[in-house]
This record gives structure tokens, C-alpha cells and sequence, in this order.
């Protein structure tokens, strides 16, 4: 037994746990990152060269304290001043970034925050990422929701007055295929005005399938933007082709979606640079499909079961607010959502400053929503893709954002 490791229940044989080592130790066992895999789409974009090329040449030791000040006294922020923004030397200024980021929050979206809430369909995955929850050698209790359970949920959620809605699964076309995401957007339609996507990257016809089942919009988590460390994080299945992934949001809007989000993880690489790669991902396409809506999140790497093998780089929440000013001065139309991975005082506070939707009855794990109503046993539900911070209740979240003087929104898009 010694021999054998122990993943969703089945005794991994010996052979497997030595490719699990070899693809941990030797670089040379490991697919190239870069190349697209059989069946991939590839749009010969040229937004991931720009991207990389800011990012890589950026070094922010640079800029000094006359930066900051010139970047806030201009009407508008170019890259330079965003550069400068994101840079240690404009911690000192974080007050007056904040002045600037609620003027620009108010000027664009008035007293507004949209509230949603995210659903977890499935919890399979066939990539080996070192700091998921999820990856599929970790030995965690696996689930897939059925149709009827999956209906069941977005009822109980719909029941608690939620308008918008986001379907997640793991990452396993096997288990959850594009049809079984399609109906389960479908099933979203009945119950809610709005419904978003976080799933594996697709092709563009399949974007479009799922646009037509119901899905308005995607996000996609590129982790971080630095090849190098992204191979090192991500040593096997379809999320190691690093351009794949960064083309996703393309390929939605090229598929008809009617708007994208975009994060980095951050604290699995310099957060400066992803930051400053996450934002010029956003202003680069926004400029090539200026009719679609755009959102950054910020989230940062919170803890997950059965993980000791990433040490996180730290993001303290005073340096997360810096990112967070300096993308609303940067891209002042663009929505911002701040996760549950961060403490309610965190999120209550940004909402008035840069932020504009949050979550709220969230749970990261399969089959949950139920439980916290009617009392579902853990056994019964699939584990979750990481701990969250903020556990408020769409009633709670409603009253503390009111509470606030700021106008908590569900919906306001109108289908004609």
C-alpha cells in the first residue's frame, strides 16, 4: 500500500504516482507550455505579444514619487501613469489614489455594486495545477451535479432573491462536457436574468453554442501572466498551454458572448507585473471590441486542502487597494469585482472606493447551496476549490451595502 496513492477514492497505481514525481521534478517530462494541443483553436491574435511585452520590460523600481504625482494629475491615465500607479513608490499616496479611484467609481457607475452569486456544477478536473483545490491529484470527495440537482440548487438560490448567477466546474471536458454545461445554462434561464461562465477555455463555436443556450458572459482566471512561472505552476492537461488560455476571452467575444472578465492570481507570481498584464489584457481587447463589457477581479491566493507544495508570494490588502485604485484611474469604465477570498471589513470598505460587484451566499464547494438550508450532510456535497473569507448571505450583503448609503443592484439588463 505504501506504494499506491490514494486519489477520488481509487488506489493511483505505482506508475502514475512516478509521472505525478517526474512531472513535479523533471521540466523535461512536461509538454511544451506554449504549444497548442490537437483540437485547439488558434486565432493568431497578436494581444498576448503586447501584453508580454509591457510586462516583461517593466520595471517598476523606477518610478519615483514625481510619477505617482504626475499619473494622478492627469485627466487621463496612460500606461506610463499606470505603470507609475502600480509601483512601490505610490504606497505613500495610496490616500489620494483612493480620492481618485471614488471619483472615477462615482462619475461612471454612480452609488451602484451588483451582487452575485457563483455556482459550483462539478468539481472533476484532469490538470495538475499545484495550488488548486480541484487538481486531479488531489484526493478530495468528487461530485457532479445531475440535471435535477443542478436545477434544485438554482432554485434554492433563486429563492433567496438572486437575479445573477455564475456556473463553475473543474476542469474535465470527460465529465463535464459542453452540453452538460449548456443545459445547465439553460436551466439558469429560467431562474435568473443574468448568467456568467468560469469553465475550461473553449473554441469559438462552442462560446457560441453556449451563448445560444444562455450564457452572457465569461470569465477566465489566467493565474498569472509570466510564462515561467505558469509552467512551473500548471505540469499537466490543458490549462498548461499557457496562449490557449490567454486567447479565451477573444475567442468568447468572437462567439458572440456580450462581455468577459479577466483576473490574475495573485501571489503565484509578482503581482505587480500580473497586475499590470491583467489590465493591459482588458485595454488592449477593449480597444479591438469596444462594444463588449469588460471586468477585472482581484483575487488573491487563499488556502486549499491538501496543499503545502505553494508558498504564496504575499499580497497584503493594502497593497491589493493600490492594484485596485490604480485599475479604476487606469480603466475607469471597466467593472471590478472583489471576491469572498477577502474579509467582509475588506470588501464593505473597497465597494466605496474602486469596486462594483460582489458576491454573496457563496459556497465553493458541490452540491452546497442546498446544505445551507436544509441541513445536507458534508458526505453528501463535493469538497470546495478553496476557503472563503466573507460568508455573508445575499440579505446580509444587501443590507450592509445599503447600510452603506450605496445602492445594492441585482439586475439591470433588459432583454428585448
Amino acid at each position: 500500500m505504501e506504494n499506491n496513492y490514494f486519489i477520488d477514492s481509487e488506489y493511483l497505481p505505482k506508475e502514475e504516482l512516478t509521472k505525478k514525481h517526474r512531472l513535479e521534478t523533471d521540466p523535461s517530462f512536461r509538454t511544451n507550455h506554449m504549444q497548442y494541443i490537437e483540437g485547439m483553436e488558434i486565432i493568431n491574435s497578436d494581444i498576448s505579444q503586447k501584453v508580454l511585452s509591457q510586462m516583461t520590460s517593466y520595471d517598476y523600481s523606477k518610478y519615483t514619487a514625481r510619477d505617482v504625482r504626475s499619473a494622478l494629475e492627469h485627466t487621463t491615465c496612460s500606461i506610463e501613469d499606470f505603470k507609475a500607479l502600480l509601483s512601490p513608490a505610490a504606497e505613500p499616496f495610496l490616500e489620494k489614489m483612493a480620492e481618485r479611484a471614488r471619483l472615477e467609481t462615482s462619475k461612471h457607475f454612480g452609488n451602484t455594486v451588483y451582487i452575485f452569486t457563483p455556482l459550483y456544477i462539478a468539481n472533476y478536473c484532469e490538470n495538475y495545477c499545484v495550488y488548486c483545490g480541484f487538481n486531479c491529484y488531489n484526493h478530495i470527495r468528487r461530485m457532479k451535479l445531475s440535471f435535477e440537482q443542478i436545477e434544485k440548487e438554482m432554485q434554492v438560490i433563486s429563492q433567496s432573491g438572486m437575479e445573477e448567477i455564475l456556473i463553475l466546474t473543474g476542469e474535465s471536458r470527460a465529465q463535464s462536457d459542453v452540453k452538460y454545461i449548456g443545459e445547465a445554462c439553460r436551466l439558469a434561464r429560467k431562474y435568473f436574468r443574468l448568467v456568467g461562465l468560469e469553465i475550461y477555455p473553449v473554441n469559438t463555436n462552442e462560446y457560441r453554442y453556449l451563448h445560444e443556450c444562455g450564457a452572457d458572459y465569461v470569465t477566465v482566471f489566467q493565474e498569472t501572466y509570466d510564462t515561467e512561472k505558469y509552467e512551473k505552476l500548471h505540469l499537466m492537461g490543458n490549462k498548461r498551454v499557457w496562449p490557449y488560455r490567454f486567447d479565451a476571452q477573444e475567442r468568447a467575444l468572437m462567439g458572440g458572448m456580450r462581455g468577459v472578465a479577466f483576473s490574475a492570481l495573485l501571489g503565484l507570481s509578482d503581482f505587480r507585473k500580473d497586475a499590470l498584464a491583467s489590465a493591459l489584457h482588458v485595454y488592449y481587447l477593449q480597444r479591438k471590441y469596444p462594444h463588449a463589457e469588460m471586468s477585472l477581479s482581484c483575487p488573491r491566493l487563499r488556502p486549499i486542502i491538501n496543499n503545502e507544495k505553494i508558498d504564496p508570494l504575499d499580497v497584503h490588502e493594502r497593497q491589493l487597494c493600490q492594484v485596485l485604485c490604480a485599475y479604476r484611474i487606469f480603466l475607469p469604465f471597466v467593472g471590478i469585482t472583489v471576491s469572498s477570498r477577502e474579509s467582509a471589513q475588506f470588501r464593505n470598505g473597497i465597494v466605496k472606493i474602486a469596486a462594483t460587484k460582489v458576491s454573496a451566499g457563496v459556497s465553493t464547494g458541490i452540491g452546497d447551496h442546498e446544505s445551507k438550508y436544509e441541513g445536507k450532510q458534508k458526505e453528501q456535497v463535493g469538497d470546495e476549490q478553496f476557503e472563503i473569507n466573507d460568508s455573508r448571505s445575499l440579505k446580509t450583503m444587501y443590507n450592509d451595502i445599503s447600510n452603506q448609503g450605496l445602492q445594492p443592484v441585482l439586475n439591470d439588463y433588459l432583454y428585448v
